[in-house]
């Protein structure tokens, strides 16, 4: 049978001492290497939930983010398209004011040249496409922007039509080749020169309203850029570890292991002194 080996309470004592030390120095180790006081539930359940709840928040408005950051890339594209297409209609708009002095062969250029710009017009609203969508060529599209999980926390953007002459569009019609139908008297230019007048109102109208959605998508997108770091700062300073704290432990507990050391060794000899005087 065997015989249960009896250590002195100084003994077990010692022996208490370096395995709680152990363990200890095992946890700085530990947060030294991972940098994290609290990386696991089974390290503290209530700071580490309460850090997760931050993380993910950040996660979730991080990829809100990106839909914000093409929102605007969106919106940038229409207001470009509505600025050009001013550019054009001013343009025309000389043509027009040059057409009432004209006669002959110099008519039928302006004529030409005037409704050559209304097809490029076109043809820039129809191109002012970023990742299929279209905001100045329609007035059906939608852009939703999402800024959280909240279902009302959202811009709606609809689209608008900046073409010549479709319905919802600018309303500047062609100038006809037919006997010069719009150019022919000065009544029909000047009723041109309205309908460029009332584009050029329009266009302006539709940048600023292009413009305000931008301005306020930027603030939105720089807000959650900033909430997603406190966020995240938030759930550090639950859960990192102060590097400088803990090796200052990490020594001193190294130094608690060798005293301890030691003092084991000190209540064996003790003992041993005891059996020294049996023999």
């Amino acid at each position: 049978m065997a015989t249960e080996i009896t250590l002195s309470a100084a003994a077990r004592s010692s022996l208490l001492s370096l395995g709680n030390t152990a363990n200890l120095i095992d946890r700085s180790n530990n947060r030294l290497a991972s940098g994290l006081k609290v990386a696991s539930p089974i390290d503290d359940a209530k700071i580490f939930f309460e850090a997760k709840a931050l993380s993910d928040r950040a996660s979730t408005l991080n990829e809100k983010k990106d839909g914000i950051d093409q929102g605007i890339s969106s919106l940038s594209a229409a207001l470009e398209a509505v600025e050009s297409v001013d550019t054009l209609v001013r343009q025309a708009k000389g043509i027009a004011l040059s057409a009432k002095t004209a006669t002959g062969t110099e008519l039928v250029s302006l004529v030409t040249q005037y409704n050559g710009l209304r097809t490029q017009i076109d043809n820039l609203a129809t191109d002012a496409t970023y990742q299929g969508l279209n905001l100045v060529n329609n007035t059906t599209s939608t852009l939703t922007v999402s800024f959280s999980e909240l279902t009302t926390s959202v811009l709606t953007v609809g689209a608008l039509d900046i073409r010549t002459n479709t319905v919802g569009g600018l309303g500047i019609t062609s100038a006809g080749n037919d006997s010069l139908i719009g150019f022919s008297i000065v009544a029909n230019i000047d009723t041109s020169i309205a309908q460029l007048d009332a584009a050029i109102t329009s266009l302006r109208g539709t940048g600023q309203s292009l413009g305000s959605n931008v301005g306020l998508l930027q603030a939105r997108l720089d807000f959650t850029e900033s909430y997603v770091n406190v966020l995240d700062d938030g759930a550090g300073k639950l859960t990192l570890a102060d590097i400088t704290e803990e090796g200052a432990n990490l020594v001193a507990l190294q130094t608690r292991q060798q005293l301890g050391i030691n003092g084991l060794s000190f209540a064996a000899q003790s003992e041993q002194n005891i059996l020294s005087l049996f023999r």
